[in-house]
């Protein structure tokens, strides 16, 4: 391509973790695609245990970074995310590890890295919600971190805690199985407080509470059908099911009412004839406030997060901007 030797390129960022994908493979496909695109030769930042992508985002905006690409776990995707909001510069997904969640949520190309790597050079872009979660721990410490699909206080938590690494390495999302197989014979239910923002207080013993800015999972599992990641608001899920029966209620809710059912017109007509449910509650606003009598596991897009007493989220409307393939349908998010 034609250069004017006098004119600024623009430069993109890769920031990828380095055990979730093939380094040099990728690295030479972004570097094709920025030769061809006209731009500067790209910059390469790898994640480490102590960075998962929050602080190498950081500089690469600082040095002028004009698209981001990630490529990594979900854990990654969230830190890249936290690193890049409110910078309007467009990141780009490049599916890797194990969940992919948001990119499942998006509806990405799973299998196609080239079309994800040409999206940041060419691609159409799609300012989405984030969330914000505000922990305080038991020892009076506060922090704050951004999530992009869903987090959550209580089972869910102590689900991911439980499951191997290894596992997870050999056979994917399905360790998340072995997980809730090892949290659910001590899983007890906890007392919390909880009101969404600008509404009233709710006290209930509870054996997990999520907050979602999208709500599909992998094999085609529905945990919040309605959640959408450009609509200004976060999606609440309350887990209280009494006993086994409860469960096996809670499981048919998101197994094959969400999953199956309201797919169909007929299924949603069944669906509008049940009674109301207390198993699961579901609600939406603009975030939620709980209170914990006692510190309980937290998680953030499938990472751990420790324990806290007290979580406050909020949503952020339309604060990061995503790179997405040309043309890509976006009806539905």
């Amino acid at each position: 391509m034609k250069r004017d030797a006098g004119a600024v390129l623009r430069r993109a960022a890769l920031v990828y973790n380095p055990t979730k994908v093939v380094v040099d493979g990728l690295r030479a496909a972004v570097a094709f695609q920025s030769e061809r695109s006209g731009w500067a030769p790209p910059l390469f930042y790898e994640t480490t245990v102590d960075d998962l992508g929050h602080d190498v985002t950081r500089q690469a905006l600082a040095e002028g970074a004009d698209a981001v690409l990630v490529a990594g776990g979900d854990g990654t995707v969230r830190a890249v995310s936290e690193a890049m909001a409110d910078s309007g510069v467009p990141l780009s997904i490049v599916p890797s590890g194990t969940g992919n969640l948001l990119a499942r949520n998006l509806r990405l190309p799973l299998e196609n890295r080239d079309a994800m790597i040409e999206a940041a050079f060419h691609g159409d872009t799609l300012p989405m919600d984030i969330g914000w979660a505000h922990l305080s721990h038991e020892d009076g410490t506060g922090t704050v971190h951004a999530f992009v699909v869903m987090g959550g206080i209580g089972l869910d938590a102590a689900m991911i805690a439980n499951t191997r690494p290894q596992l997870k390495k050999k056979v994917g999302w399905f360790a998340y199985i072995d997980g809730a197989a090892r949290a659910l014979p001590t899983a007890k239910p906890f007392r919390v407080t909880y009101s969404l923002l600008g509404h009233r207080l709710h006290s209930a013993r509870v054996q997990s509470v999520l907050f979602a800015n999208c709500g599909s999972l992998p094999a085609g599992l529905e945990l919040v059908p309605e959640a959408s990641v450009v609509d200004g608001a976060l999606d609440i899920v309350v887990f209280q099911p009494k006993g086994p029966l409860g469960w096996i209620f809670v499981w048919r809710r998101v197994a094959w009412d969400n999953s199956v059912l309201r797919r169909f017109r007929a299924g949603r007509d069944v669906l509008s004839l049940r009674t109301h449910d207390n198993n699961v509650i579901y609600a939406r606003g603009e975030g939620i406030e709980i209170g914990a009598h006692e510190p309980q596991p937290v998680q953030l897009d499938g990472d751990e997060f420790g324990t806290a007493v007290h979580v406050l989220t909020r949503v952020a409307p339309q604060s990061l901007l995503l790179a997405l393939p040309k043309g890509h349908d976006v009806s539905g998010l």
